[in-house]
């Protein structure tokens, strides 16, 4: 019994410890991927290189070339924290998702928020061109993000109607919901595309995979104000979360309101995915696979858990906009193929290690 529990103890310890080490290491590697992700490319800048712009930006005389000026702040920045944004976004959205529906394997896409911004995305790339429907210039090019932007909130208010009544939300109806409506909103996605000239097709097609290749300032302003607000609310929700795990009944006993908790998650998921989206294309398996790993590493606490995966998130998606810009140089993969060959190894060996427990 002693040396069980010296063992306990140790093992508490060790738990301690990575829990301590998780954020700060999360934060060192997140600046490191910021680093690479500003200087490596098919034009690569060096640090010193980088740090003269960066100080010509400043106001000081630092001799920095205009080739170095244009490539970062023009291109490498907005780039850069365009996936951060992005990255941070579908993480936290994932942990979110999964705590809300207790299941490891929700993620956004699963109630038909991905789904629904793809269907409003292909409606303007094949229908405006076909329909000979002109917009104005200075709206031309927020269209597309701004389209799958509205079809995110067009599924989420659809959810609410079909899953809320007399003033509640029923999880397991919104999930149902989900699964159809993103079945429809897919179907619907075909026959545009099947409808679709060579080039229609094309277009969507490399956007439906996923590109940080179109970010500019004003898609990363666009974007800004969903992901702060989703990083603001992370204190909140992750105590609510682990109320949540519970159950509603013990969440209500402990001071939340269960029912506010499961709007302000969806709505903020919603949103934040649906920004993602609109600035950077359907990216799959960020989602899913970064809570499971960080699960792994530092427990189901959700205070520490959302945090972890803002870092963890943005980290990996710059690591995989690095590797399409470097795969097929000067060319670009689109990013969701590399978060995929990414991904899907790692979630499927989380699967083989848990098998045991799903069998069960």
């Amino acid at each position: 019994m002693a040396i069980a529990a010296e063992n306990a103890g140790t093992d508490m310890e060790h738990r301690d410890w990575r829990q301590r080490m998780t954020l700060p290491v999360l934060a060192i590697l997140l600046g490191l991927s910021v680093l690479a992700s500003v200087t490596i490319g098919a034009s690569d800048v060096s640090l010193g290189g980088a740090a003269r712009a960066l100080g010509d930006a400043l106001g000081f005389d630092t001799g920095a070339t205009l080739r170095d000026l244009v490539i970062l702040f023009d291109i490498r920045l907005p780039r850069t924290v365009l996936g951060l944004l992005v990255g941070a976004s579908l993480a936290i959205s994932g942990a979110l998702m999964q705590g809300l529906f207790r299941n490891p394997l929700a993620d956004p896409a699963l109630i038909g928020v991905s789904a629904g911004s793809s269907l409003a995305a292909v409606c303007v790339i094949v229908l405006a061109g076909s329909l000979g429907i002109t917009v104005p210039v200075w709206l031309a090019p927020h269209l597309l993000p701004l389209a799958a932007f509205c079809g995110s909130l067009v599924v989420t208010f659809t959810l609410y109607a079909i899953a809320t009544r007399s003033g509640r939300t029923s999880v397991a109806t919104m999930l149902l919901a989900g699964i159809a409506i993103a079945a429809l909103a897919m179907a619907l996605t075909g026959y545009i595309v099947f409808r679709s000239d060579d080039t229609q097709l094309r277009d969507f097609t490399f956007w439906n995979m996923g590109s940080l290749g179109g970010a500019t300032w004003a898609r990363v302003a666009g974007m800004l104000p969903f992901v702060a607000v989703l990083l603001i609310a992370i204190p909140f929700l992750g105590n609510g979360l682990n109320a949540l795990l519970l159950g509603e009944a013990e969440a209500f006993h402990m001071g939340f309101a269960p029912e506010r908790l499961k709007r302000a998650i969806v709505v903020l998921t919603a949103a934040a995915t649906g920004a993602s989206v609109a600035g950077a294309g359907v990216i799959g398996f960020v989602g899913i696979v970064v809570p499971h790993v960080l699960r792994l590493a530092v427990g189901a606490d959700n205070r520490l858990l959302l945090p972890a995966c803002a870092l963890l998130g943005a980290s990996l998606l710059l690591f995989a906009d690095i590797l399409s810009r470097l795969v097929v140089a000067p060319a670009e993969l689109p990013i969701g193929i590399i978060t995929a060959v990414l991904g899907a190894p790692v979630f499927l060996s989380i699967l083989l290690r848990r098998r045991s427990v799903i069998d069960i």
